[in-house]
């Protein structure tokens, strides 16, 4: 009778540790937004700088603060959504007598609700300053700057993809240094049925490019008013 008890005592104790690893393996993440604030943030390098309102929130994530946000979230899923990052960086000398914080603007992040984490989105050529982005289901569009500034690049990126699934150059003389935020190009806009992206550079023709899966195709408009 003992040894009965015993195996009841064990199958009660096993099925405990499942319940209790099934409970774990299905916590529930919630992620919230804090209240907008405004803040100062630097547009421009050096003193010549001129300070810009913008408005930040806090990410939450289970209570406690992951990152700052700027702008609205884009839903990708009913799971993931991504959002653009703010920061504060240290823009003290050496001579300074404390730390000097500033604002600045990061890249984008994923966020999944499911697990909670949050990670950077890998966009190729994206300059934090010169750069505006537009979302379209997993896509996000935008003008890319090379690493030089020398050029203006068109580029269209996918989520779950490393390379950028449209890369074409825009212009050759990239952005000029007293431009202000977001000049590379205005954002892109989107179009469905078929997918396509249109950009239109300052003082340049628009360029719109179709997206067929992974493929790119040069649209022309010509092409474009027939199909009006």
């Amino acid at each position: 009778m003992r040894i009965v008890r015993n195996g009841v005592a064990f199958l009660l104790v096993g099925a405990l540790l499942v319940a209790t690893g099934a409970g774990a393996a299905t916590k529930v993440h919630v992620i919230t937004f804090g209240k907008w604030t405004s803040v100062p943030w630097i547009a421009g390098s050096g003193e010549e700088g001129k300070p810009v309102t913008i408005k930040i929130r806090a990410l939450v994530v289970d209570g406690r603060v992951k990152e700052y946000t700027l702008g609205s979230p884009h839903e990708v899923t009913d799971r993931l959504f991504v959002v653009r990052r703010v920061f504060r960086v240290n823009d003290s000398l050496p001579e300074d007598s404390g730390p000097r914080w500033q604002w600045q603007r990061g890249g984008w992040m994923l966020v999944d609700r499911l697990t909670g984490r949050v990670s950077p989105v890998n966009l190729p050529e994206f300059d934090a300053y010169y750069s505006a982005a537009s979302w379209y289901r997993d896509y996000v569009a935008y003008c890319g700057v090379a690493d030089d500034g020398k050029k203006t690049y068109a580029i269209v990126a996918q989520l779950n993809r490393r390379k950028p699934v449209l890369k074409a150059v825009l212009a050759s003389d990239g952005a000029p240094e007293d431009a202000g935020p977001d000049s590379a190009c205005p954002a892109p806009s989107w179009q469905r049925g078929p997918v396509r992206v249109s950009f239109e550079p300052a003082g340049r023709a628009r360029e719109t490019f179709a997206i067929r899966g992974h493929v790119v195709d040069l649209v022309s408009d010509a092409e474009e008013d027939e199909e009006r």
